[in-house]
């Protein structure tokens, strides 16, 4: 009776929270003149994406991670473009791509979209440079169309499970992530942002407004929600041993979400993979530091040592 009780202040707790801090969704008009970018439907949704460079140069696909958008390789993406063809785009469910119609946020549906982009524009084989929840897709799509992938970065990516998450099954979403769809905090984003830096300092108001704009895109806080309900981890080993394309591991050494510890798991399992250390950067280093975590990577695609 008393657990009961309880559990039912703590309903009304959230639901009161929830009432105080609603907020409802931006109009999308308004915010695709704020963000611009170019749009192409695959596989049923429209994609919000950026194509610069030479047409003809060798080609380069950025993929964001959770929560983010392209708009997060900004720096990266002007600093390439003067030798590669570079491509990034919003992953569906985030930023102006915004919901996929089939409601399916799985890996597997971000990898059938990866795919359809590249044929659409005529790309047959890229490097692919991936963070977080990007270099998790990244990795996988390296996998599976492995004549598709010419180098493959992965910057923090996700994919071993984190203590107190199992393989095999759907993460259990906290009570609180069901107010997600209704809220949108900036003090508490914020907070999780400067998390991801090595210095929090570095993180801009005018960053945080972005990433709260593209969290208030029409039904984007739903999709992230759906998302997490099918996010089902597998033990990445045998994926991983069976890449042999040569892939670059940039890990920041104060990432505190995705620990760099984890490369040595990437390594031992990747054959043709090498690891580059940040020793001042955070989870995000293409934010936080573009001039001075991009050489590495330059180097990388063109075939060079880090």
């Amino acid at each position: 009776m008393v657990l009961a009780w309880l559990a039912g202040l703590g309903a009304l707790a959230i639901i009161a929270s929830t009432v105080l801090l609603y907020a409802p969704d931006k109009s999308r008009a308004v915010l695709e003149v704020a963000y611009p970018g170019d749009y192409r439907t695959v596989g049923g949704v429209r994609l919000r994406l950026r194509d610069t460079g030479p047409r003809d140069a060798p080609a380069v696909i950025l993929l964001h991670g959770f929560g983010a958008s392209l708009d997060t390789w900004e720096a990266w993406a002007q600093a390439l473009s003067s030798r590669f063809r570079v491509v990034r785009f919003d992953l569906p469910g985030f930023g102006l791509t915004g919901t996929d119609p089939t409601g399916d946020y799985t890996d597997a549906r971000a990898i059938e979209i990866l795919l359809g982009l590249m044929d659409q524009l005529g790309i047959h084989r890229a490097g692919i440079v991936g963070n977080s929840l990007g270099g998790r897709i990244a990795w996988n799509f390296a996998a599976r169309h492995p004549d598709r992938v010419s180098r493959l970065v992965l910057v923090s990516p996700d994919g071993f499970a984190s203590p107190g998450f199992a393989y095999g099954k759907a993460a259990d979403v906290p009570l609180m992530m069901r107010a997600l769809p209704y809220v949108a905090p900036r003090g508490m984003l914020k907070a999780n942002l400067a998390a991801a830096y090595a210095r929090p300092e570095a993180l801009s108001e005018m960053t945080v407004t972005r990433y709260r704009d593209m969290l208030l895109a029409p039904g984007v806080r739903a999709a992230i929600l759906a998302r997490l309900e099918q996010t089902v981890l597998r033990d990445p080993g045998p994926v991983l041993s069976n890449i042999r394309t040569p892939t670059l591991f940039l890990g920041g050494e104060m990432d505190g979400m995705i620990p760099i510890s984890n490369a040595a798991d990437y390594l031992r399992l990747m054959p043709n993979a090498i690891l580059v250390r940040l020793p001042d950067a955070g989870h995000l280093p293409f934010e936080e530091d573009p001039l001075g975590s991009l050489p590495p990577v330059e180097r990388f695609l063109c075939g060079e040592t880090p």
